[in-house]
């Protein structure tokens, strides 16, 4: 069976993309800061499943969690999902700059690392897979948490330069607002924003899984963020990175 190793495995896009591959007859490494949700979740899915599913606890904000991820990720894995990640609860210069950097760790770092780590294996054998969950907050001025995602979206794309014609597929997924606990535990108010604009969490990995095999670089999941990020590239930057960094951007 093919092995992926998912990070924020225990919820919201992590989570959901952990069931779709153990139905699809992956077995997994989980990985994620909660032992005891890691290891309920990985008897659940081998109970449903039957496939193996290896809780890995560590926590990506720290280098000693990195560099059991990286360990990990070095080994015999065929599909790469680089999920972790969190918002900051305020603006820039509101929020500590410790927090900001643990932030770009787990963003970031984390993110360079496991794909180095994983990448070289599946050059050797010609084939396998990198999803870097992104954002479409990404493609517009919206602090350093859409810094942060502007950073994995040109990372994958030069790692698909530099790599993908060697059996390998690297792709940033750019969602939108997409209900999970992130907003939550952002402490983040979304009662402004409109119902159209949610996406559902199944569309969200389908898309993803899809735009994978097509070869996707870069997959933004939903009709309407696709407009989004069309009409970013046609409107003055000033005006639409005012609207983009107002939009849930009120805190309780």
């Amino acid at each position: 069976m093919p092995t992926a190793l998912v990070t924020g495995a225990t919820a919201g896009i992590g989570a959901g993309f952990a069931r779709r591959l153990a139905s699809d007859g992956f077995d997994l490494v989980l990985v994620a800061r909660d032992t005891a949700r890691l290891e309920r979740t990985a008897a659940e899915l081998h109970d449903r499943y039957g496939v193996t599913a290896e809780p890995l606890t560590a926590d990506l904000s720290t280098d000693e969690g990195i560099a059991a991820a990286e360990e990990r990720a070095a080994e015999n894995v065929d599909l790469l999902v680089n999920n972790a990640g969190f918002g900051q609860r305020g603006v820039y210069l509101d929020v500590p700059v410790a927090d900001e950097v643990k932030m770009l760790r787990v963003h970031c770092e984390a993110v360079l690392r496991l794909t180095s780590a994983a990448l070289p294996g599946m050059l050797e054998r010609g084939r396998g897979g990198v999803i870097n969950v992104a954002s479409v907050a990404a493609f517009f001025s919206r602090g350093t948490y859409g810094a942060s995602k502007a950073w994995v979206v040109s990372f994958s794309r030069a790692v698909m330069r530099d790599h993908g014609r060697r059996g390998v597929h690297v792709m940033a997924l750019c969602p939108g607002f997409v209900r999970t606990e992130f907003h939550e535990r952002a402490g983040m108010n979304m009662s402004g924003i409109p119902g159209f604009m949610w996406l559902d969490q199944d569309l969200v990995i389908d898309t993803a899984l899809r735009d994978l095999r097509r070869g996707a670089t870069v997959s933004v999941p939903g009709p309407q963020y696709k407009a989004i990020v069309t009409l970013g590239r046609l409107v003055p930057g000033g005006l639409l990175d005012r609207i983009a960094s107002r939009a849930g951007r009120r805190f309780d």
